[in-house]
């Protein structure tokens, strides 16, 4: 299975980005998909959580409202849409597959696919 994130690019504080994860196959081992990012020196961080279901999503408290995570089932295909973007939140963004609880969805580790990342840079 791979996953493949996309929707990267260079754009101004205060903008939006859409990025996008699509399967490569439907998982039928897991039950959350999630994004993460990283920059350098430092660890991967949760960004946002999804259900499989679609139904339940989750997100880092420092992302909460401007960050949203959805899901089109029918295309296998996990969006994060991020508005009111800021130098901070300049990293490479992951898409990750796996099976997680309500203590282990932050958690990397907790999931088993990962897409290859997209580099996203907030500067004027």
């Amino acid at each position: 299975v791979q996953l493949q994130a996309s929707g990267g690019g260079l754009v101004q504080p205060g903008g939006s980005l859409r990025l996008s994860c699509t399967a490569s196959r439907s998982i039928f081992s897991i039950n959350t998909m999630g994004w993460f990012r990283q920059t350098p020196g430092k660890e991967r961080e949760f960004v946002a959580a999804i259900s499989w279901s679609g139904r339940s999503t989750y997100y880092a408290d420092s992302l909460k409202g401007r960050f949203t995570i959805s899901r089109d089932k029918s295309k296998d295909t996990v969006y994060l849409q991020m508005n009111s973007l800021t130098s901070e939140d300049t990293a490479v963004y992951f898409c990750a597959a796996g099976r997680a609880i309500a203590s282990t969805r932050r958690d990397p580790n907790a999931y088993q696919y990962w897409g290859q990342g997209t580099q996203v840079t907030v500067s004027s």
